[in-house]
């Protein structure tokens, strides 16, 4: 019955495909959200106002930032080849895809850190102040427990964007979904690969919604 509706679709491509983008979407998932919650740490401190308030140092952040977020990803692919050659040693495969990946996603989540940090009260973080509580003690201790809630839905939202951005760069020949999509399915013309493989992509952004919604609404003490 399968094969009738699917004849093109072969179990270990599907399978592999599907491993290449879960490892593409993990690796650069855990890089975004260390770098990402580092980088807004940094925007939120030094914003007007704050701990560490220093305009040069916010304004070069924010536009980097900035930038960044507003560079189409497959263009974002192109222009980092050099880039990506010189840390991965290649420009093809799961591995390469991964330096653009990072830095494509990285400035979007540090954006939602700073706005999840800038909803904890001013209150909290001066009686922490107030206690001898440094700038550690605020950030480990008062910002990211608080803030909780949010960090999680927002790096619930950078995944699934991230699931997008494989399946881009997979395109040009970085593997997974995309490139089984695009290699075996439209090239081919095997519209049954091509619907396959965008309905594994929705189940996977589907299982990553829930499960981010499940810890949002742990970590969520109201």
């Amino acid at each position: 019955m399968l094969e009738s509706l699917f004849p093109y679709v072969k179990l270990d491509q599907l399978l592999r495909a599907t491993y290449e983008t879960l490892y593409m979407t993990a690796i650069a998932g855990a890089a975004t959200f260390v770098l990402g919650l580092a980088l807004g740490a940094v925007l939120f401190l030094t914003g007007p106002g704050q701990l560490l308030a220093n305009r040069a140092v916010y304004g070069a952040l924010s536009l980097l930032s900035n930038v960044f977020r507003s560079i189409p990803f497959i263009i974002l692919i192109v222009l980092l080849i050099p880039f990506t050659k010189l840390v991965v040693g290649r420009i093809l495969g799961v591995n390469a895809a991964l330096p653009a990946l990072i830095i494509g996603a990285a400035p979007f989540y540090a954006r939602l850190v700073e706005i999840a940090f800038r909803e904890v009260s001013k209150g909290v973080i001066e009686a922490t102040r107030s206690m001898g509580g440094g700038i550690g003690t605020i950030v480990f201790k008062v910002l990211i427990p608080e803030a909780a809630p949010a960090l999680a839905s927002g790096l619930t939202v950078t995944l699934i964007s991230l699931v997008g951005f494989t399946a881009m760069a997979g395109v040009i020949g970085a593997g997974g979904l995309g490139n089984l999509a695009y290699l075996e399915g439209f090239q081919r013309n095997h519209g049954d690969v091509t619907l396959v493989a965008t309905v594994t992509v929705l189940i996977i952004v589907f299982a990553i919604q829930f499960v981010g919604d499940q810890v949002t609404r742990k970590l969520d003490k109201r």
